[in-house]
């Protein structure tokens, strides 16, 4: 899996969510229950991973969505 987002913004998550399902990819947003821990203060982001397979194609779906400045830069791999 593959980190696409990580951010506090609960509308973005939704929105990349819907907009990646529309596209049939598999979406997984973590650390969603940190907020039961933190006190729901919002303190802690969520991240949003797709499949290895599908994060070129996840980045373009957001790119074209106009949020690609949201998106995380992927790690560099040896």
């Amino acid at each position: 899996m593959e980190e696409l987002i990580r951010t506090n913004d609960l509308v973005l998550i939704s929105f990349v969510e819907a907009l990646l399902r529309d596209a049939g990819i598999e979406a997984l947003v973590l650390d969603q229950n940190m907020s039961v821990i933190e006190g729901s203060l919002g303190v802690l982001p969520r991240r949003v991973l797709v499949p290895a397979d599908r994060a070129a194609e996840a980045r373009r779906l957001l790119t074209d969505a106009d949020i690609g400045g949201e998106l995380e830069r992927p790690k560099n791999r040896k």
